[in-house]
């Protein structure tokens, strides 16, 4: 089974209040098996347009990324980060397919 993807982008227009959403988003991530990949780090925009932080998390499986995402524990911080800043946030199955230079 494939694991599951949050990809985050977030502009942070009030530092005090992000950090209340990360005390709060902490255990939606426990409860559902979330893992950080990228949290935030310098990053170099190559390409298209950029928001000041970078997320990825990564789940067991995508319906346990959308359910972490739907959840009332995960709603209830999102909620802290909307008064935060501006965030893109999708959730994206993983691939297990072949990869360049399998044979």
């Amino acid at each position: 089974m494939a694991k599951g993807y949050w990809i985050g982008r977030v502009d942070v227009t009030d530092a005090e209040a992000y950090r209340a959403y990360v005390a709060a988003n902490a255990e939606a991530f426990r409860q559902f098996g979330g893992r950080f990949l990228v949290r935030g780090g310098p990053f170099e925009t190559v390409e298209g347009t950029a928001r000041s932080r970078n997320v990825v998390i990564e789940f067991p499986s995508h319906a346990a990324a959308l359910a972490c995402y739907h959840s009332e524990v995960y709603q209830a911080a999102k909620a802290l980060r909307d008064k935060a800043g501006h965030a893109d946030i999708i959730v994206i199955e993983g691939y297990d397919g072949p990869q360049p230079g399998d044979d």
